[in-house]
């Protein structure tokens, strides 16, 4: 399993809402030495078919549309505790299952990744379109730069699997 799991969710066909996977693929297309260290997942809505990844994982990336304040194509990034803040307090997800309780099954099982970070992206728009708007685009570059910054932080961890290939969620 790799030792870091970057995730990006959303619905990629309800504009804005995407703006996570859209984070992730470009991301990962953009790692031009592979780490065998850093796997990619194309996280979709969501379920519990991500729990093992999450448990099985010492840091966690996380790009998702969230309601940051500020601004559409506003970009914050919450570590560690504060990510578990943010996500206390908005409860609320459009997915099937929620971050937060894929967070607390981890929680239960003793293996929340001691590091973590979710990359949030003011929305604009949710509605019916395949590509982000405008401001939530450039929110994506920045997202992208926050997590490719992060991943240059945490050092390189030894990984059994080797994978850094995009993977879609076991239910896709």
């Amino acid at each position: 399993m790799a030792r870091i799991l970057v995730i990006g969710i959303g619905n990629v066909l309800l504009c804005d809402e995407g703006a996570g996977v859209h984070a992730v693929r470009r991301l990962a297309a953009q790692a031009s030495v592979p780490r065998p260290d850093v796997r990619f997942v194309d996280g979709g809505t969501l379920s519990f078919t991500l729990a093992p990844a999450i448990e099985a994982c010492d840091r966690l990336i996380v790009f998702d549309a969230a309601r940051v304040g500020g601004p559409a194509g506003t970009v914050e990034c919450f570590v560690d505790g504060e990510m578990d803040r943010f996500l206390g307090r908005s409860r609320r997800s459009v997915h099937e299952v929620g971050l937060l309780d894929l967070i607390d099954i981890a929680r239960l099982t003793g293996s929340v990744p001691p590091q973590r970070a979710l990359i949030g992206i003011e929305p604009e728009r949710i509605e019916w379109a395949d590509t982000p708007s405008e401001s939530v685009s450039a929110g994506i570059e920045r997202a992208i730069a926050i997590g490719s910054r992060l991943l240059c932080e945490w050092p390189t961890a030894p990984s059994s699997s080797g994978a850094t290939a995009m993977q879609a969620p076991a239910n896709a």
